[in-house]
């Protein structure tokens, strides 16, 4: 805290408020407390998605909205909740699409068209006349209930034809967090990219010495045995800029620089020139951007995924050498949501849902064995029993006639025991077949618990369960988002 209160005086925090969008939920009053009483902030974030992005980054925002209510009572000064969209990321590949299931319990793929802009960041491409599809698609495939027109028609207007995919994500998160009290931060706004210019030019020419202490560190967790989340790659800068063949990473050359991808070389002074001309051009990798949002903004805590707390581990020192220090790391939520529906199937199976994780023929072959009559197992378990007695006995007595006999005679026990276990797949084959519906049922639940076969959080937008319930979707994951923190005592 004493760190944070040593950068952040009243004029820094209301140069940190411009580089948010404040909330109709936070009147004016609490903005001039949270300047006056050294108010601090909570953040998490996310890259863009399609249709508001995987159900986690729903769940990220309102992990840090509970921490921010938490450290508020216990610090006893206000405590804003951030949301960061990282519009920079130029991964078009991973944010173009998201899953849904429909009304037919189907896993269905929406996806956005290339619009033919590798490698630009994600907030200079504009959706193409095809975005509009996609909503309908899912609005085609949405059960229509109180709470879905309303929903699609904003899904409509965030994803409309010349918005981009950061543009419409934060509208469909700031519906659902805004009224929590949750600010939002654009990492390609005039006010983010005005803050926080000096330091990414600072960090160019500190390249080669930041370079040395990540890569201590990364060696440092491997010798612990921990693989490093973020690899250090040799001449490689934190930062990247873009130019005519997208955004591009930054390596060394010498003492000038270059972007391997376009082949281009330049000095940091020309480097320089293209920032003036393009405040937008110079954007921080993985690990630097924390460092960013805390350059920015009085950070008290970030709230994580498990990846981001990985490379977290990496970078205490990257703070350092910016004269900061880094916050405290919080763990997002992670949620299964298992709707009534599904609830009674697996009641009806007698399953958790941690058993589901597995591959479903796996599933299938237990639930087949569990089914299969008592008699039929009871008679094949002493048949096999009776088996391998019969043989150890007659394995004894023969090998005392004629020690050669060891062999045929384990041979034919074991060939017996083959025999005996291949009928018994065969029984469970045919319990299979006589339980297709079960089967089905069994596929359905797990479609929607792991879609895929990956956590329901990383596969699902927050569609499927906004259309249904609405509001109270949202109200029942901020009422199940308890905070626990460690309180130091005396």
């Amino acid at each position: 805290m004493d760190s944070v209160d040593a950068r952040f005086d009243s004029d820094a925090r209301r140069r940190a408020l411009r580089a948010l969008t404040i909330p109709d939920s936070i009147d004016q009053e609490r903005i001039e407390r949270w300047v006056a009483e050294r108010g601090i902030v909570v953040t998490t974030g996310q890259q863009p998605g399609l249709l508001g992005g995987p159900l986690y980054s729903l769940y990220k925002g309102i992990s840090a909205v509970r921490l921010a209510e938490r450290l508020e009572g216990l610090l006893e000064r206000p405590v804003l909740p951030v949301f960061w969209v990282a519009s920079e990321d130029h991964d078009w590949d991973e944010a173009d699409h998201t899953y849904l299931i429909d009304t037919a319990n189907e896993l269905i793929r929406l996806q956005a068209s290339d619009p033919g802009h590798a490698h630009r960041a994600l907030h200079r491409i504009a959706l193409g006349e095809e975005s509009a599809d996609v909503v309908e698609q899912a609005a085609a495939n949405l059960p229509s209930t109180d709470f879905s027109a309303p929903y699609i028609d904003q899904l409509r207007e965030a994803y409309k034809p010349g918005a981009t995919l950061a543009d419409g994500f934060a509208e469909v998160l700031s519906s659902l967090l805004a009224p929590l009290g949750m600010c939002f931060a654009d990492a390609a706004s005039p006010a983010v990219k005005e803050i926080s210019g000096p330091l990414l030019l600072a960090e160019l020419d500190r390249a080669e010495a930041h370079e040395s202490l990540l890569r201590e560190d990364a060696d440092k967790l491997e010798g612990a045995g921990f693989s490093p989340q973020v690899p250090i790659l040799e001449g490689a800068v934190n930062l990247f800029l873009e130019g005519p063949e997208g955004r591009e990473r930054i390596y060394r050359n010498g003492n000038d620089f270059e972007l391997r991808r376009s082949h281009e070389s330049m000095s940091a002074a020309a480097v320089r020139e293209r920032v003036e001309a393009d405040s937008l051009a110079l954007s921080p990798n993985v690990l630097l951007r924390p460092v960013v949002e805390s350059t920015i903004f009085p950070v008290i805590s970030y709230v994580a995924g498990p990846g981001e707390a990985a490379y977290y581990a990496q970078i205490k020192r990257l703070f350092e050498a910016h004269g900061l220090m880094m916050p405290v790391i919080y763990p997002r939520h992670a949620v299964t949501v298992v709707e009534a529906k599904i609830r009674k199937k697996l009641d009806k199976f007698g399953l958790d849902v941690e058993r589901l994780q597995r591959p479903l023929h796996e599933i299938m072959s237990d639930f087949a064995r569990e089914e299969v009559p008592d008699g039929v197992q009871r008679a094949l378990d002493e048949l096999k029993t009776s088996v391998a007695r019969g043989s150890d006995d007659l394995l004894e007595a023969a090998t005392g006639i004629d020690p050669t006999l060891k062999g045929p005679i384990t041979n034919a026990r074991n060939s017996a025991l083959a025999a005996f276990q291949a009928a018994e797949r065969k029984i469970i084959q045919s319990v299979k077949r006589e339980n297709e519906v079960a089967s089905n049922q069994l596929e359905i639940t797990q479609r929607h618990l792991f879609p895929d076969g990956q956590p329901q959080e990383r596969m699902l937008a927050p569609s499927y369960y906004l259309a249904r319930y609405g509001n109270d979707f949202v109200t029942s994951l901020v009422e199940g988002f308890a905070v626990d923190l460690v309180e130091e005592t005396e």
